[in-house]
């Protein structure tokens, strides 16, 4: 095997890694030269180049420089290993940054169709989709996003307006005392199941996601002000009298 012997600033040169901080790793006995010429010139071997790739590859997937030294010591500790940690690193932040890009896109298309956008505006929508990715999987996240091109904005917009329509008339009979599980409530109450089978499509997963996210968050901030916790208690004793009836 042909051997190599590199000076530091040829090293540095075929590396881009600089001269000062292979100084330093060799100050702090990190990576030192193990090999000298006639004259005294230290050179870098094989051997210290591959312990080199190492470091940087640690370096890259967040290692401390006292982290790398414990790794290397290891006996067990082999190059394959510096590479397999580092080629996970690179997939998570590809899967991060692709994560990102379906925010962004996202995002772009919630806001394309106001004529004014806020900063409030660009929060609410990136707190409501960290909410959905919270309780939705990806395949579920996929599906709502096919789910919602079949439907197009003016029916989406329709069901919302549905969605309000029906809210106004629980409060209405809540002002009323009006009791849930009578027969007027009880309609209600099933024109809301059929509102969410238009959203889930049938979908029993996204179903259950839908209801343990309005279990555990605020409903007034999953519909954005639409129904407060009040109402929701109101429609889901309305919605059990109607599963002991049915």
């Amino acid at each position: 095997m042909q051997s190599v012997a590199l000076k530091v600033g040829d090293l540095a040169k075929q590396t881009g890694v600089s001269v000062r901080t292979l100084h330093y790793y060799d100050e702090i006995g990190l990576l030192s030269p193990s090999h000298r010429t006639e004259a005294g010139y230290r050179l870098y071997g094989r051997e210290d180049i591959i312990r080199l790739q190492q470091i940087v590859s640690l370096r890259q997937i967040g290692f401390s420089l006292e982290e790398i030294r414990e790794c290397l010591e290891q006996r067990n500790f082999s190059f394959d290993r510096v590479i397999q940690l580092h080629t996970a690193r690179l997939r998570e932040q590809i899967e991060l940054s692709q994560k990102l890009l379906n925010r962004l896109e996202a995002i772009a298309q919630a806001v394309s169709s106001m004529q004014a956008v806020s900063v409030e505006a660009i929060i609410q929508t990136i707190e409501a989709m960290n909410m959905l990715e919270k309780y939705y999987t990806p395949e579920q996240l996929e599906a709502l996003q096919q789910r919602q091109e079949l439907l197009g904005e003016e029916q989406i917009r329709q069901v919302q307006a549905d969605w309000q329509n029906l809210f106004e008339q629980v409060r209405a009979e809540m002002a009323k005392g009006t009791d849930p599980t009578t027969e007027p409530v009880k309609a209600l109450a099933r024109r809301s199941i059929e509102l969410i089978q238009a959203f889930t499509g049938g979908d029993p997963g996204i179903e259950q996601s839908l209801n343990q996210m309005y279990q555990q968050e605020q409903p007034e901030v999953v519909s954005r002000g639409m129904v407060d916790a009040a109402v929701m208690e109101y429609l889901g004793r309305a919605r059990a009298a109607l599963e002991q009836t049915e």
